[in-house]
């Protein structure tokens, strides 16, 4: 590949194909508004950027608590009602100002079982001109199980979406969504049975028609959708002490979980909201959420449980993405677009990629990934004062909208963005999350970022490989070999970033120019 441009149709792509964002089919879903009218909450969010993982251009919410009451009354509560349609005019003007397209707007339990509920949508279309379309228990846990797929393309496992007045179940097996079932397990709908021991049996016997009806899987990863779910993970990262607090792809143990609960049960509640930043409405629920919790683990014995921030509106955008832009890696996709819009040579990250790749020569594909991903994104921050421009990356990995990414795998991600800027991660404020991670994985890190921070020194086109590294663990040398053309690019600075590269590796550098005779890093 010395000095030569890759072809379109080159296996340089790698694995994971040519990008996508720039297609007419993706440029179609730039900006995509969504309203879901919830039992407990109404939201709206505005889709932006690289379709396959969008940023949240617009993302707002109003706790109206249409569901509240409804056991009694059969109808939607007034105050929820005037707040849902006064919340709904706002995110309405707000789309007509910005431009977006005709909104989609969905309603779940609340207005779907109220008596009053097409009276409600009535209103909702004559002062705004929305329709609302209502969605049935099955319909949800469809598009809910569609959103967990966004940020995880060939999921499997069981989904679990709780919300106000409602909990779905939805299968997942290599990528697509199978058996859905939907009961009245709410958290507002609990709330109003006032006898405890009629609500734990009235749990015990759902959870079991549930189980039973999902063809009684057990042992599978547990996915969580809804606020109830984010919110009692949100108080088991407080309890464990973890220094993350981004709740997408948090991964719990059944054990873990189950003593989080009883800590949840043996707290004063107002106390631990204030502590964990979680509204009083929202806690008012988190009680019976629990109930319910412990009974789908104690039925499904999960192998373990992750939490997705992804559900019926990140599902309602996966339904308008054609299949070939569904299966792509929505972690790549993304860095692609942070690339092509904010990096100062794009294009140059795939080549980057190849230059650094031979010091990973066993690396898997979830490894690879991480080491495209991190080439895609190692010069979108050049903006950022050069004093705190490591921090700048290690932040924007950890905590930015990022699909398929556990949180172990954030930190690396950050932590070679990090060393492609700095020589040193001791003493900076990311001690703590450094820890999840173990010594090897930070060393692997530190060497992808000191073989970027040399890489970038060698640019020359985007497409143009300029050098290449040659790499031997058993020898235990590394070797630059520069094209004539990038010799001049090698100088004093690139020498010493060559030598800390080596020095990471525990390895012996030599520097050699196509055509001319090796000669040892030191002379």
């Amino acid at each position: 590949m010395d000095g030569q441009k890759p072809t379109d149709d080159a296996p340089d792509w790698g694995p994971f194909g040519r990008p996508l964002f720039d297609d007419p089919k993706a440029r179609a879903l730039a900006r995509v508004g969504v309203i879901d009218v919830g039992s407990n909450s109404v939201r709206m969010v505005i889709f932006d950027g690289a379709a396959r993982s969008p940023a949240y251009f617009y993302n707002e919410k109003i706790m109206a608590g249409l569901g509240a009451g409804m056991a009694e009354t059969g109808r939607l509560n007034p105050e929820g009602r005037a707040r849902a349609l006064s919340a709904i005019k706002r995110f309405v003007a707000i789309a007509a100002g910005l431009g977006i397209p005709p909104l989609t707007a969905v309603a779940t339990a609340a207005v779907r079982e109220a008596e009053d509920g097409p009276d409600f949508r009535a209103d909702v279309l004559r002062e705004t001109g929305l329709k609302i379309w209502v969605i049935d228990g099955q319909e949800e846990a469809r598009l809910s199980a569609q959103g967990v797929l966004l940020g995880w393309p060939g999921s499997y496992g069981l989904v679990c979406d709780i919300g106000g007045s409602s909990l779905e179940l939805a299968d997942l097996a290599e990528g697509r969504v199978g058996r859905r079932e939907t009961s009245a397990l709410g958290p507002l709908k609990l709330r109003e049975i006032k006898s405890k021991k009629k609500r734990q049996a009235y749990i015990k016997s759902t959870v079991k028609d549930l189980f039973g009806q999902m063809g009684e899987r057990t042992g599978q990863r547990l996915f969580l959708v809804g606020g109830s779910w984010r919110a009692i993970a949100r108080i088991d990262m407080e309890r464990r002490g973890y220094p993350m607090t981004v709740l997408h792809e948090y991964r719990m143990t059944p054990q873990r979980i189950i003593k989080t609960m009883k800590y949840i049960e043996d707290s004063d509640l107002q106390e631990l909201r204030g502590r964990c930043g979680i509204s009083e409405s929202r806690m008012a629920l988190v009680p019976y959420a629990v109930r319910v919790l412990r009974e789908v683990i104690s039925r499904f014995k999960p192998k373990d449980i992750t939490i997705s921030s992804y559900g019926i509106r990140e599902g309602m955008l996966y339904e308008q993405m054609p299949q070939e832009l569904r299966e792509r890696d929505p972690l790549i996709e993304a860095c692609r677009f942070a690339e092509a819009k904010d990096a100062r040579l794009p294009g140059f990250g795939r080549t980057l990629y190849h230059f650094v790749m031979p010091l990973f020569g066993r690396a898997n594909f979830q490894r690879k990934r991480l080491i495209r991903a991190a080439c895609l994104l190692h010069d979108v921050s050049w903006r950022a004062h050069p004093d705190y421009r490591h921090e700048v990356v290690f932040d924007n990995a950890t905590r930015a909208n990022l699909g398929g990414l556990k949180h172990s795998e954030r930190v690396f991600l950050g932590t070679a963005l990090l060393h492609r800027y700095s020589n040193k991660r001791e003493g900076s404020r990311f001690e703590e999350l450094f820890d999840l991670i173990d010594e090897a994985e930070l060393n692997r890190a530190e060497i992808l970022g000191r073989a970027m921070r040399l890489g970038a020194m060698l640019w020359m086109k985007a497409d143009e490989q300029a050098a290449k590294l040659k790499y031997s663990k058993k020898s235990n040398t590394l070797e630059l070999v520069l094209q004539s053309a990038a010799a001049p690019l090698f100088g004093e600075v690139a020498q010493s970033r060559f030598d800390s590269l080596a020095a990471a590796l525990g390895a012996t550098g030599t520097v050699r120019i196509k055509g001319a005779r090796k000669t040892p890093k030191d002379q």
